[in-house]
């Protein structure tokens, strides 16, 4: 199959990805669902890195469609000249589905990659999710991290659509006379993110997808600053005293000092998991000289905060 993409397109990817891959030699593997975003994808980087990728559809098996569609891209990478895998799930997702779908999807595909020896993987998250996203976040009070909303980097997976709006990846593939499939869970509404993508499409509102990445890429600069900060501060103020953590939160930053607080519980116990709600009430009894608990860990304020196993509760 031969391919001819607009070459502002092509230089804009290649632009995206030029930032994204730690080496030029970098093999890739291209998560393609069969969207006509993941479909666009796929059509971008066959033309700039060919020699260097795999594509790999997930079937999680939870449509009795799913494998046809499967398939479908199959065939399609079989005429692009790209090596494709069909991923299904180790056991049957279920549970929170979406939040079951997407961990399975991520291991499945991190699994793929070690064994194609790719270095990364490539998701087609584009401009207009990046909205959506930062909406969302901005709906349940999300701070700094939250609202820099998805990343174009995180481990090993890389985002270069970010900068594309989905009309521009509907356009890719209607250029290439390639059919994306359709996925009926995105027109379910019961969906966070399929209500407000119908809340965007239907109403009046100034929010630009454009607009929303320049946002977001600022506050990714905001939160990757404070976390170099966060790190610095860590290095100066917190030692261990005979099993606690003993830090000195004084004449810091509040957003520092939250930052300070998650790492000493994290260091006590990785598998916690404080919500925001949580760590704003310990902050205001340590501030206030007071003791307290969360989870399993005792937390002691005053002059230096302290932090050390709780003893275990009576009965």
């Amino acid at each position: 199959m031969q391919v001819t993409l607009d070459p502002v397109f092509l230089d804009r990817f290649r632009a995206a990805l030029g930032k994204l891959l730690i080496a030029k030699d970098d093999r890739v593997l291209c998560a393609v669902s069969g969207g006509p975003d993941s479909l666009a994808l796929l059509l971008l980087a066959q033309q700039l890195i060919p020699d260097k990728l795999v594509a790999a559809t997930v079937d999680h098996q939870l449509r009795p469609e799913s494998g046809d569609e499967a398939r479908y891209v199959q065939n399609i990478c079989r005429a692009l000249g790209v090596p494709h895998l069909i991923l299904t799930p180790d056991e049957a997702i279920c549970g929170n589905i979406q939040s079951s779908a997407r961990a399975a999807r991520y291991a499945l595909l991190d699994r793929a990659a070690d064994a194609e020896s790719c270095r990364h993987i490539a998701t087609a998250h584009h401009a207009d999710d990046q909205l959506e996203t930062m909406l969302m976040r901005l709906a349940r009070g999300s701070g700094v991290d939250g609202l820099s909303a998805i990343r174009a980097r995180n481990g090993r997976v890389i985002r270069p659509l970010l900068g594309f709006p989905k009309s521009e990846l509907v356009d890719i593939c209607a250029r290439a006379d390639i059919r994306p499939m359709d996925d009926p869970s995105n027109t379910n509404a019961d969906f966070d993110r399929v209500a407000m993508r119908i809340w965007l499409a239907a109403a009046q509102h100034p929010f630009a997808a454009d607009r929303a990445a320049r946002s977001a890429s600022a506050l990714a600069e905001a939160s990757d600053a404070l976390v170099w900060m966060a790190d610095m501060l860590a290095a100066e103020r917190i030692r261990r005293e005979s099993g606690s953590l003993v830090c000195d939160f004084s004449n810091i930053p509040k957003e520092l000092k939250r930052r300070l607080l998650i790492r000493c519980l994290l260091e006590l116990d990785p598998n916690l998991t404080p919500r925001g709600e949580a760590i704003e009430r310990l902050l205001v009894d340590l501030t206030s000289g007071r003791t307290t608990t969360i989870g399993n860990i005792k937390c002691m304020g005053g002059r230096y905060w302290q932090f050390s196993d709780a003893p275990p509760r009576r009965n």
